[in-house]
């Protein structure tokens, strides 16, 4: 029964790593012959000014959208695991941004913020008529709010599944010993919660490693190179200038990226993979 997902997992992703790692070691420019390049790929794109920059503004967007997303995903995903109908109402109306076009959310959030006809001039407040898309930490900003409030439903849908599944015995206890409810969360949905966090914040720092495509439509890495991450720095190598080579080298270091990442952040949960989730009970 593993065969078909080795198989599929060997075709789409082994195989494909290699494919890029190989055509890092070459120059092509995506239509004629490819000729080896040695290293010279690897030094150019290690030692241009861009790189360390686009690592920064990567890293930054990555920490400051996990900063935002963790919490309030949390919260959300605590108030909807109890089960009431009008919850289940909200749970899907929270759901929606999810299921938008990740380039039609940029689009509408770059009508918004227009400060000539956007939501300021429509409903009259003049705090909101900035150029929030033309000046660095602005639009930094509105990067990592437009992230935040696409894939919070996500993270929320996570975290309700995973209250549910704690046993109602723990808070009738805590009850009988006089517990509240900010002491309920802390002392027993917080604790059992460790490795759905870990499992959540894996996936929220992974998945901003590949930002791209609302990136691209909302800013397209401006002003200057204020949102100018990874992703966005392979696209503009590759496509733009037509050198697959270097693409390929940031494409190589961003699966390092995230592969150390996931199993920094897997260390740190200090878990196995047989491990329950409720460890208290």
């Amino acid at each position: 029964m593993v065969w078909p997902a080795l198989l599929m997992f060997t075709a789409f992703g082994v195989v494909p790593l290699l494919g890029v790692l190989i055509l890092s070691f070459t120059q092509w420019d995506g239509i004629g012959a490819i000729n080896p390049a040695g290293l010279d790929n690897w030094q150019s794109v290690l030692t241009g000014p861009g790189l360390l920059h686009s690592i920064w503004v990567t890293f930054l967007v990555m920490a400051l959208s996990w900063a935002f997303q963790t919490p309030m995903s949390l919260l959300l995903g605590v108030f909807l695991a109890a089960r009431k109908r009008y919850r289940g109402f909200l749970a899907v109306l929270y759901f929606i941004p999810l299921l938008l076009s990740s380039a039609a959310i940029a689009i509408t959030f770059s009508a918004l913020l227009n400060p000539n006809f956007g939501l300021g001039t429509g409903l009259g407040f003049e705090w909101l008529n900035q150029d929030w898309l033309g000046q660095g930490n602005l639009a930094l900003g509105v990067l990592v709010f437009v992230v935040s409030w696409q894939f919070i439903p996500f993270h929320s849908l996570i975290y309700q599944g995973a209250v549910r599944q704690i046993p109602t015995a723990m808070y009738e206890a805590a009850e009988i010993d006089g517990a509240g409810r900010v002491r309920k969360f802390f002392s027993i949905t917080l604790p059992q919660l460790k490795y759905t966090i870990i499992t959540s914040s894996t996936l929220m720092v992974v998945g901003s490693l590949t930002f791209f495509d609302l990136i691209f439509v909302l800013t397209a890495g401006g002003p200057g190179d204020a949102t100018n991450v990874l992703a966005l720095e392979m696209y503009k190598t590759g496509f733009m200038a037509n050198l697959m080579g270097p693409a390929s080298v940031i494409a190589v270091i961003l699966v390092l990226f995230g592969l150390g990442l996931a199993l920094l952040l897997r260390k740190l949960g200090g878990g196995g993979a047989s491990d329950s989730q409720l460890e208290g009970a």
